[in-house]
């Protein structure tokens, strides 16, 4: 028996077992001539809620309920980008990995690379609504750092409110990016990338250390030295993620995530709006722009099952990050006006930890599944602030000044301390196999204690709210389902009353329904989805200037998506995606700006993403090639409809050339013509920012 008949085998033998009479009875009837067995079918292609993939198609996800769970039985739209995809299109940023996927708006500040950015369902979702491995990554003040793409194995969308489950988020939905884990069988892959001002490498090794493969392990790096579009930028890498599981047996693991995460990059660079300048024009302060943050993360993801339909799990990670953020921002075409200075040095502490308890039965047409959770985050950020100014320059001929030109008087100290503490109970009642009901509940308390001590100024705030879910989901046929959901969401906002315009602050709330269709054949792998939904949102906060928000009565957005994710065969892949969004200003005390559409927020998004490859029959290598387009309608800079901001297509490409079974050559190009449009304009100093130009790179991977 060879080693991949022993794994059949267990399979035939464990399936057996289950559909055998106990030996008693089989005595019993020994003296019977034939003993029916029912029918078993085993499903290697299922895959995990969790990742990896076999195709751009996932088939399962527990971003939707916190279970295993078939996206086609979630009641709520859920997209999910798959690591091959993310390989395929050369995925660098999370703003591109994002960038074909229906409900999400990308790139909406252009070339401000600080974070990452984006809406949902036109709400922005970039401070509450990044997690990782179902943990949040919010971000307090300034100090917040960015995913690294490479160490991820999918990365998902729940879109909709989802405070019932995960606490703290605004209605639109949240991106869940999930880490690479240990596998069962060895592999590897080493890479090198490069393109004009770019290099990169990095490696993917991992599998079983011992023979029983109670323990496994993987290791993922990379290294990039690389510009930001413009001169004097910089894009610079250093990710080390090792990761360690140990299953004792099948009820039981436990997997020990790290990573290390440094990065050098810049601020936001944009050009004085109407100015007519190459929009990589670079006006900022050489010796003195910088966006470094260096993070330390540790965690771990238990599971333990206890048999009669009993769970455990829990996910905790620890995270220490600092942050130097220093700027010179704000060119006018008039040279003698003096551009802005702004330094913040930070440092956060974080600790989140999910704690869920699962039993599953069943009785007489019904299954029941009850989740039952206790989730924790502590966040505790501390952040040097400094305000100053820096000499004014001929944007048409600049003239870097360096140092000397820059004004920086003392600064002061900001502290902010969050505690969030959130119960949440749901159960799942199948009836049929046809009928799918979901109720949940959640009761958050959150603390914010903020101070500033150079100012003998501080506050502190108790917010708390009870958040509700209702969802139905039908299945028509196994292929096709039928969903309709109801839902909550809670932000508490935590802002320093003296940065606030129009008083103290109060916590966002919302509320979502939803209706929807899925439809998932079985002739070949593909997901179809369709989603019409209706989102309310109360106290929304925008900058008005540099320094201080208002808070925005309520916004309301209606529309509609459309996604497709199909693998038709092994030679072809598509991606569609299509978002309506009818968004607007209900109530608005400050600006008058009730009816008007909220800033940044599109009416169409559209995109579609097609790859075939060429069978080079043995005479030659596979050839794989690859188009894109990206649409993204017109939108507003401000909530007062003044500054027009025109709809701007991208067109992307990719070439994939098989040199051998286990090395590839590959080149992506995004916006391959080049072509510039103002995606945001900072209205209290003129500065417009513009999407990122063309990109070429080259990658030569080798995989075992």
């Amino acid at each position: 028996m060879n080693g991949r008949q022993l794994p059949a085998m267990l399979v035939c033998t464990t399936a057996l077992a289950l559909v055998l009479p106990p030996s008693g009875f089989a005595q019993e009837t020994a003296a019977d001539a034939t003993i029916v067995l029912d029918t078993v079918t085993i499903d290697a292609e299922t895959g995990k809620p969790i990742g990896p993939d076999a195709s751009i198609v996932a088939k399962d996800t527990a971003v939707g309920s916190k279970t295993d769970t078939p996206v086609l039985d979630v009641p709520a739209a859920v997209s999910v980008v798959t690591e091959k995809e993310m390989k395929d299109r050369g995925v660098e940023t999370l703003d591109e990995a994002l960038s074909y996927t229906a409900g999400v708006s990308t790139e909406i500040y252009g070339t401000d690379d600080r974070y990452d950015f984006y809406l949902i369902r036109g709400f922005y979702q970039s401070n509450t609504g990044t997690y990782r491995d179902g943990l949040p990554l919010r971000l307090f003040g300034y100090t917040g750092a960015r995913l690294e793409p490479y160490g991820m194995q999918r990365i998902e969308v729940l879109k909709g409110s989802t405070s019932t489950l995960f606490g703290l988020n605004s209605p639109g939905g949240l991106v869940n990016a999930i880490t690479k884990r240990p596998t069962d069988t060895a592999f590897g892959e080493v890479y090198t990338t490069f393109g004009d001002g770019h290099i990169e490498t990095g490696t993917d090794v991992g599998g079983p250390l011992t023979a029983t493969g109670d323990w496994s392990y993987r290791i993922t790096a990379k290294w990039q030295n690389g510009d930001n579009g413009a001169d004097h930028t910089n894009d610079d890498r250093l990710y080390i993620a090792p990761a360690l599981t140990w299953s004792p047996d099948a009820s039981t693991s436990l997997t020990i995530l790290g990573d290390y995460n440094k990065r050098k990059g810049n601020t936001s660079h944009g050009i004085p709006l109407g100015s007519g300048l190459d929009p990589d024009t670079y006006l900022g302060e050489p010796d003195f722009d910088k966006m470094n943050t260096e993070e330390k993360n540790i965690g771990w993801i238990f599971r333990h099952d206890f048999g009669n339909g009993l769970e455990f799990r829990q996910n905790a990670r620890y995270s220490d990050l600092d942050l130097t953020y220093e700027s010179v921002y704000g060119a006018r075409i008039d040279s003698s006006i003096d551009r802005s200075a702004w330094a913040v040095y930070g440092h956060t502490k974080r600790f989140a930890i999910d704690n869920q308890l699962q039993y599953d039965a069943s009785f007489g047409r019904f299954d029941s599944r009850t989740l039952l959770g206790v989730d924790y985050t502590r966040d505790k950020t501390t952040e040097y602030r400094v305000y100053g100014s820096a000499t004014g320059i001929d944007v048409y001929d600049p003239d870097y000044c360096g140092l000397a030109c820059i004004t920086l008087p003392p600064g002061y100290t900001w502290n902010n301390d969050q505690k969030a503490t959130g119960v949440y109970l749901q159960e799942e009642l199948t009836l049929d196999d046809t009928w799918i009901f979901t109720a949940g509940g959640r009761f958050d308390h959150v603390e914010t204690d903020n101070a500033m001590p150079d100012y003998d100024s501080a506050y502190e705030s108790t917010d708390e709210a009870f958040t509700k879910r209702f969802g139905l989901t039908y299945k028509a046929t196994p292929e096709v389902s039928l969903y309709a959901n109801y839902s909550e969401s809670f932000e508490p906002l935590g802002l320093d009353p003296s940065t606030l315009v129009g008083g103290d602050a109060k916590p966002k709330e919302g509320t979502q329904y939803e209706v929807g269709a899925k439809y998932r054949p079985d002739a070949f792998d593909a997901l179809f989805t369709l989603a019409l939904f209706d989102l309310t949102q109360t106290n929304v906060a925008y900058y008005v200037t540099a320094t201080t928000q208002a808070q925005v009565g309520e916004i309301r957005v209606r529309g509609a998506e459309l996604e497709a994710k199909v693998a038709m065969t092994d030679r072809m892949n598509l991606t569609a995606g299509y978002s309506y969004w009818d968004a607007e200003i209900l109530e608005d005390g400050l600006d008058g700006n009730v009816g008007k559409r909220p800033q940044m927020v599109p009416n169409h998004i559209a995109s579609l993403w097609a790859d075939y490859t060429i069978p080079g029959e043995g005479a030659i290598g596979d050839l794989t090639l690859g188009a894109g387009v990206r649409y993204v309608g017109e939108t507003y800079a401000d909530n007062a409809n003044t500054i027009d901001l025109d709809a701007r297509t991208l067109f992307d490409a990719a070439l994939t050339y098989k040199i051998t079974d286990n090395a590839t050559f590959q080149v992506n190009a995004t916006n391959i013509f080049d072509k510039r449009y103002v995606t945001q304009v900072d209205t209290w100093n003129d500065t417009a920012y513009y999407n990122d130009g063309r990109t070429v790179r080259g990658t030569l991977r080798y995989t075992w």
